[in-house]
């Protein structure tokens, strides 16, 4: 990489970190953003231990990436209201990672995916996330949901995880598992876990259930001595020194791949959590290129601390707004507040049965699923119901990215076709002008006109060729090419194709209303020539038709038309001077 692409990337990078007013924001009402963060800290503590065990990596590297990745991503992210860390949509691609790579594969991939995101912000790719069509991004957040509602089976069911790395598989083998050996203790704790945080968050919202239902769980399994309720087990005071002593050099070639998923979901899940906080408020509006430059410091500090790939979350982002913050300071307070439990109580957290963090993460699957938005994208077309569908299905059989691709494959298809259903080839009658009825009949005879509306690209190019080369018993064709929106390369290829095929058979091709920025492609394929035979280009229609005329006077087919004075030519009438 040369010198000047450095220094230009390092430009870029500086001009998205925190500027004098992003910090002075962070003094505005600190009282309601203290407590605002106090709230989404109790919220995500059940949450990053249970995403930190479901990850293969254990509670403890929840804990250090809500810490540290939370804290980092609030600073210098560009969202005031988003709250970063471990997120059931990242376990879902972490799984199969940490089951062929293993824990310092995860940490590996984690940095790579945060040097990435740097990347990308300083490309600018922040914006591309508009282009995102809305049943792609239902659809991915209905399959995560079923992701994090099967990966949870084994813990809810109290047997030991299955191998494989295929949800369903997984899935499948823990319910045989229990069937032999059913563990009621187990089941049960969920279920009342996960009762709890429904039926709590329907009557009281702003209650955080899953503390009081995750607490309660664990006092019953102590005081009871339930001992088919397996606890977290040990989970370490502080966190460890921050060290690269995970990263092999050689492995990073094997691990560009996962990295680049990571990145992708990383990417994609923070654009839309704070695209999601935005619409909750009114006045605040994220920076994107920003973000995905604070997710990369995030991810490339959280590996150095044993803390898996985060991204922003949509479920503590949204706590976070209904609980009135407005500043990043909000955010901040929520790492802080996870920093200190992490080093206070890190023996009480120990004590927590997996059953009981499985009923959490189950309830938050149930409730990522927004019954009245998919309704509406069923009922909206066809087309957003089978985008939906095939982006759900994927995801549940196939992995996160793949399935945004085959969701953007499909809309982008879809899209093409009905873009292309919008074009027109009609034949349109000629203007009269000044020739009389006679001589009109005669033109209407020799020469026909079509007009073209819409674009003319790729996907609707060919359905218009087979309709121009169908022109039969006519000299001289007009095309009307006023109306067009657009042309591809495709489209002035096709176009020429269609007229080589009828000078072949002896008609004349003239077009009209050629836009300035369509030239350059009719004239890079050699369309331009044949459409304006001998340089001559039309501005309107009538004067491609008396062009027409002309050529077929030449031609000996039609008479020489009668000359047109003009009134100032006319003779005097009643002996008054001609005007």
């Amino acid at each position: 990489m040369s010198s000047a692409v450095v220094r230009a990337v390092r430009t870029r990078i500086v001009a998205l970190l925190p500027s004098g007013p992003d910090l002075a924001a962070l003094r505005r009402d600190p009282r309601r953003n203290l407590l605002a963060g106090l709230t989404v800290a109790i919220v995500a503590l059940p949450l990053a231990l249970g995403f930190g065990v479901s990850s293969g990596l254990g509670a403890e590297a929840g804990l250090a990436t809500a810490v540290v990745a939370g804290a980092l991503a609030a600073l210098f992210g560009g969202s005031n209201l988003q709250v970063s860390g471990p997120t059931g949509a990242m376990t879902v691609v972490l799984v199969p990672i940490v089951g062929r790579y293993g824990p310092t594969g995860v940490l590996t991939v984690g940095l790579l995916a945060g040097v990435l995101l740097v990347v990308l912000a300083a490309l600018r790719a922040g914006r591309c996330m508009r282009y995102v069509p809305a049943p792609v991004v239902e659809g991915f957040t209905l399959g995560i949901a079923c992701v994090i509602g099967l990966q949870q089976v084994p813990g809810a069911l109290g047997v030991p995880k299955p191998a494989g790395d295929k949800v369903l598989v997984v899935t499948w083998r823990a319910v045989r598992e229990f069937a032999a050996a059913p563990n009621w203790t187990a089941a049960g704790l969920a279920v009342a876990v996960a009762a709890v945080m429904l039926a709590g968050a329907r009557r009281r919202p702003a209650v955080p259930f899953s503390v009081v239902a995750v607490i309660a769980a664990t006092v019953v399994a102590q005081v009871a001595h339930l001992d088919a309720a397996r606890p977290i087990g040990h989970v370490p005071s502080g966190l460890p020194a921050p060290s690269l002593s995970f990263l092999d050099p050689a492995s990073l070639g094997s691990l560009l791949a996962p990295a680049v998923a990571v990145a992708a979901l990383a990417a994609l899940e923070s654009l839309l959590s704070a695209s999601v906080a935005d619409g909750m408020t009114v006045g605040q509006k994220h920076d994107p290129d920003r973000e995905l430059l604070g997710q990369g410091l995030a991810n490339i500090a959280a590996p150095l601390f044993g803390g898996v790939p985060a991204t922003g979350a949509i479920a503590r982002t949204a706590v976070n707004v209904r609980t009135g913050a407005n500043s990043r300071l909000a955010a901040l307070t929520h790492a802080a507040v996870l920093g200190v439990i992490v080093f206070t109580a890190a023996p009480l957290v120990a004590r927590i049965p997996l059953a009981a963090l499985a009923g959490v993460l189950l309830a938050t699957a149930i409730r990522m699923v927004e019954v009245g938005s998919l309704r509406a994208m069923v009922k909206a077309t066809r087309s957003d119901a089978l985008i939906l569908v095939l982006t759900a299905a994927a995801t549940l059989a196939l992995d996160l990215v793949y399935a945004v691709i085959i969701g953007l494959a499909v809309a982008g298809a879809l899209a093409l076709g009905a873009v292309a259903r919008q074009a027109r080839f009609d034949q349109v009658p000629l203007d009269r002008g000044d020739h009389t009825a006679e001589e009109h009949a005669l033109l209407a005879e020799h020469i026909v006109a079509y007009r073209i509306d819409g674009p003319l690209f790729f996907a609707a190019a060919h359905r218009f060729l087979l309709e121009l080369t169908e022109v039969a018993d006519v000299r001289v064709v007009v095309l009307r090419m006023s109306r067009v929106s657009t042309i591809d390369a495709t489209g002035a290829l096709v176009l020429k194709d269609a007229v080589e095929k009828l000078r072949r058979r002896g008609v004349l091709v003239l077009a009209s209303g050629i836009r300035p920025g369509q030239r350059q492609v009719l004239d890079s394929v050699g369309a331009l020539e044949l459409l304006c035979p001998r340089g001559r280009e039309y501005a309107s229609t009538p004067e491609a038709i008396r062009a027409a005329r002309d050529h077929l006077e030449t031609a000996g087919v039609l008479p020489a038309a009668p000359v047109r004075r003009t009134a100032a030519e006319k003779p005097a009438v009643s002996g008054e001077p001609a005007r």
